[in-house]
């Protein structure tokens, strides 16, 4: 690309970028399960995900697919075939890369799923670190109206069914990178989250952390150790910090050490290489993100080894993670059915002003005072030309001066500060036009420590039905590793069978595991009590979770009824309504659809789904051209509603291109072909697969595409093509991600009923079964899997036996008791 931009200009570009690459080894064949591991304080269960457990030792150049986008200012390199990081951020004014820049892609087993690399800007969510950091996303090159440009990445986790997007923007004539956050829930149940940025910065001798002048305190993950800030006095990941020491640089913390602001009203966090007299922060709303953390290996020659682990010559790191809707790790927040939480995070260079005490996206500015000498520091991120600035104190007026701004350099004042010396000191700096840029004034701080947190007791030791009920909810919300929320729940039915919240929360855990009947019996009872003099509760969650198990029950007019009854309630009234447009399309009521959708959509505007299906029910009602209106400002909002791009290659091919532009990912296809089967729209839904699949026959296609395709055109009555791929899904080696959610539950479950003798379904359903702790169905499963097994399949089954039973019983000797569930007819 050219090096000469003109002010207004951002460029945005793919390249094929060779990097040097140590391979990953081949995932696992079989699923790890991992109920009991613990991962940075919360769950570290890996399924459905594949584990990788090697890495080569040898390096070779390997080819990316990098997307770049450079202003006159900076310069920014993006990987989606590793989760959409940002790989390399330059400031092109000094030459500084202000996020840590790693030349070698080496990855090291620390991930939750294996591999990890260090470097750039890692996007965390909907756990840390991020299961999918090490895998492809979708990624669209978008030019905006206001002549920015934004590299949008795309997936739907595996694990929940959320769905996460980050627009990375550059934008003309400013010195900062824009990150747009959306995260959606397109699953009808309430879904946990939590996101972290994981900006990584060089370290050195010179590093320092620039944590906000009202951090006095900072906690470990989970809140289990407390420390003060920025001068330790106590012992802290078991170093000894007495008298007093700065942890707030990289010098001084010689081992492994994690810390979280405990709380900051500020909006910033940072840091700074004196040696380069530059820096990194970033901006964001504390009430939205405030989340403000570092993580460092050491300084010591345990981290010294981890550098070499991790990079071959760019040499030790520190993390500067920024947290949205999170201040801990873990410390996860709720997204409600149909759910859009949506932010910005920016991430800025800057030069010169040290320590920071105050950050926007449009300056930084730092006041320090040396004897009776205050000298204030100012960066800015555009060019602000008689920008203003002004030093107080008190009434005295120390400073006024018209100064011009811009990225290329900080501009440093100084005065004497001995008038009314009582009086606190107060920084400001204006544009032109007299708009704030950034101020500062020291506020009383409260030092006070945090007692560190308490473990949750035994749900016998818990006084209270309502303290068990917050209990489970609390190892839900923060995926613990080792205690289920399932006991805390019925020990408080045990105590009081009639309690709607344990009701409802154990209700919620046997649905997510496909357990309907047994859901609906506990959802009935919380609605008994709740209607028991009230037939019009206040909360209608209840009759919206009835509805949905009623409906995977196959129960549509039951269902009908519980959402009507659950639009009574506000907070239920878009999820509700969105169930009851589906039954409507079951029934091929277009008007009725629309109408529904249309009543979703006025209580929750960004509900994606009901726009894709809204489109559809105005295709089916011949109102193209509010079709082709409604799909064009949906994608204008959110590119990657795929539904919506295969809607307009449908009905109006000629407003849209190859809708696999915006979704180049199997699983995402699938999950379309979900959404529409869930309407009752098995033609639509069998389209999207079969299309898919013979637009890419040369590629790999995991067993269960081919079995929801299978079910999907058995139900649009094409019968010869689903008895074609449930054979080749059968056939399909063993690789890659393993079935999980409640669709692959049903179309397994209609697999094995179609064809009992289909041993591959067997086995996936038991792999899917004991993921939702339905052990002695999964263990049915695997015995009747066992029929058809060659040698090798029956050493993997029996492993997994082995494992549910804890047994120490030799590989040999579960063949033996696994080859009796063998029939005569199928032995090898």
């Amino acid at each position: 690309m050219p090096e000469n931009f003109n002010s207004c200009d951002v460029r945005a570009w793919r390249e094929q970028v060779a990097i040097p690459t140590y391979a990953v080894g081949e995932p696992e064949l079989n699923p790890c399960f991992l109920e009991k591991r613990v991962y940075q304080g919360s769950s570290g269960a890996v399924y459905p995900y594949p584990v990788i457990e090697s890495v080569s030792n040898e390096k070779r150049l390997r080819t990316y697919d990098a997307i770049f986008l450079e202003n006159q200012y900076l310069k920014i390199m993006i990987l989606p075939e590793l989760g959409g990081r940002v790989q390399m951020a330059l400031d092109k004014t000094n030459d500084y890369h202000f996020v840590y820049y790693n030349r070698v892609i080496k990855p090291a087993l620390v991930g939750l799923a294996g591999p990890w690399i260090s470097g750039g800007i890692e996007f965390n969510w909907p756990q840390h670190h991020r299961p999918s950091t090490f895998h492809p996303v979708d990624a669209q090159i978008v030019q905006n109206d206001d002549g920015s440009s934004t590299v949008w990445c795309s997936e739907i986790d595996r694990m929940a069914g959320t769905k996460g997007m980050h627009g990375l923007t550059l934008h003309p004539d400013k010195a900062y990178l824009e990150v747009r956050v959306r995260l959606f829930n397109r699953t009808s149940l309430p879904q946990t989250f939590l996101w972290w940025a994981n900006p990584a910065v060089q370290a050195n001798d010179d590093h320092q952390s620039v944590f906000p002048p009202d951090v006095t305190a900072v906690m470990d993950h989970g809140k289990r150790d407390v420390s003060k800030f920025p001068i330790a006095t106590g012992t802290y990941y078991k170093v000894d910090y007495s008298p007093g020491t700065d942890i707030s640089r990289y010098r001084n913390i010689p081992v492994p050490t994690s810390f979280m602001a405990y709380r900051s009203d500020y909006d910033f966090v940072g840091s700074y290489d004196h040696g380069r007299q530059a820096g990194l922060l970033h901006v964001a709303s504390h009430h939205i993100a405030p989340g403000k953390k570092q993580w460092t290996w050491g300084c010591g020659e345990f981290g010294r080894a981890w550098d070499r682990q991790l990079t071959d010559e760019d040499g030790p790191y520190v993390e500067l993670m920024c947290g949205a809707f999170t201040d801990n790790q873990p410390d996860f927040s709720w997204l409600a059915p149909g759910e859009e939480k949506s932010f910005s995070q920016y991430f800025m260079p800057y030069k010169g002003v040290g320590l920071v005490k105050n950050a926007t996206v449009d300056a930084a500015v730092g006041l320090e005072r040396a004897g009776d000498i205050a000298t204030v520091r100012v960066y800015a991120t555009a060019i602000f030309l008689q920008a203003r600035l002004v030093l107080h104190r008190g009434s005295t007026t120390l400073i006024d001066e018209r100064v011009d701004l811009s990225p290329w350099a900080y501009r440093e004042f100084s005065a004497v500060t001995s008038a009314d010396a009582t009086a606190p000191l107060n920084a400001a700096v204006y544009d032109q036009a007299g708009r704030k840029l950034v101020c500062y004034s020291p506020q009383p701080i409260d030092a006070s420590v945090p007692a560190s947190a308490i473990a949750i007791e035994s749900p016998r030791a818990l006084d209270s039905v309502e303290a068990l009920y917050l209990a489970g909810v609390h190892l839900e919300q923060y995926r613990h590793p080792t205690r289920d929320p399932e006991g805390y729940y019925r020990e408080g039915l045990r105590r009081e069978p009639t309690d709607i919240r344990c009701n409802i929360g154990l209700g919620k855990l046997l649905l997510r595991r496909g357990l309907y009947s047994d859901a609906t019996n506990v959802f009935r009872a919380a609605i008994r009590q709740a209607t028991h003099h009230n037939p019009n509760p206040a909360d209608g969650e209840a009759f919206y979770l009835l509805g949905l198990t009623l409906v995977a029950q196959g129960e549509h007019q039951l269902a009908e009824s519980a959402f009507y009854k659950a639009t009574w309630n506000a907070e239920q009234k878009a999820p509700a309504y969105f169930q009851l447009a589906r039954l409507a399309m079951r029934r091929r009521q277009w008007l009725e659809a629309r109408e529904l959708l249309q009543e979703c959509l006025a209580n929750n505007q960004r509900h994606h789904q009901a726009i894709h299906l809204l489109v559809v029910a105005l295709r089916h009602l011949g109102e193209s051209a509010a079709a082709a209106e409604l799909a064009a400002e949906g994608l204008g909002r959110e590119p990657f509603n795929v539904g919506v791009r295969y809607e307009m290659e449908n009905a109006l091919p000629e407003l849209c291109g190859d809708y696999q532009y915006a979704c180049q990912s199997e699983h995402g296809l699938v999950e379309l072909a979900h959404d529409y089967a869930h309407a009752g729209l098995y033609v639509d839904a069998a389209g999207v697969l079969t299309k898919y699949l013979e637009s890419t026959h040369d590629r790999f296609h995991s067993a269960m595409t081919l079995y929801h395709a299978a079910r999907y055109s058995q139900f649009a009555s094409n019968t010869a093509p689903a008895d074609a791929l449930r054979k080749r899904a059968s056939d399909v080696p063993r690789s890659g991600f393993f079935p999980h959610t409640l669709e692959d539950l049903a179309a397994l479950e209609w697999v094995v009923t179609e064809r009992d003798s289909d041993f591959r379904a067997w086995c996936d359903l038991g792999n899917l079964l004991y993921s939702k702790r339905r052990y002695e169905e999964a263990i049915s499963c695997w015995e009747r899997s066992a029929v058809g097994s060659d040698q090798q399949n029956l050493r993997r089954i029996s492993r997994r036996r082995a494992a549910i039973w804890r047994s120490p019983i030799s590989t040999s000797d579960a063949i033996i008791s696994l080859r009796r569930h063998r029939s005569p007819k199928h032995s090898n």
